[in-house]
């Protein structure tokens, strides 16, 4: 069985670091903390507790900034004026 060489200009190289880019960025502890306007423990908590989604890249932890949004859309108290709205208007 022979191998032929691939052609230098075909091998794709792999990107830079910088050159990477995620549709969703992954934020540090830190950042999400910053982002929430919390402190790091609040953040740190609701990663022990299970209560958001984040990513374990071997030791870092990191966390999807469209987890963020979603806590904050779910946790959210929606107003009287929403609350009521809801449910109709009485017969």
């Amino acid at each position: 069985m022979r191998h032929t060489a691939i052609p230098h200009a075909s091998v794709q190289r792999p990107r830079d670091a910088k050159e990477v880019t995620t549709p969703d960025p992954l934020l540090t502890v830190e950042q999400a903390a910053g982002r929430l306007g919390t402190g790091v423990r609040f953040i740190r908590r609701l990663i022990q507790e299970r209560r958001i989604r984040y990513v374990k890249l071997g030791k870092h932890v990191r966390i999807a900034e469209s987890v963020l949004a979603a806590y904050i859309d779910a946790s959210t108290v929606p107003t009287l004026r929403e609350a009521r709205s809801r449910f109709g208007k009485a017969a």
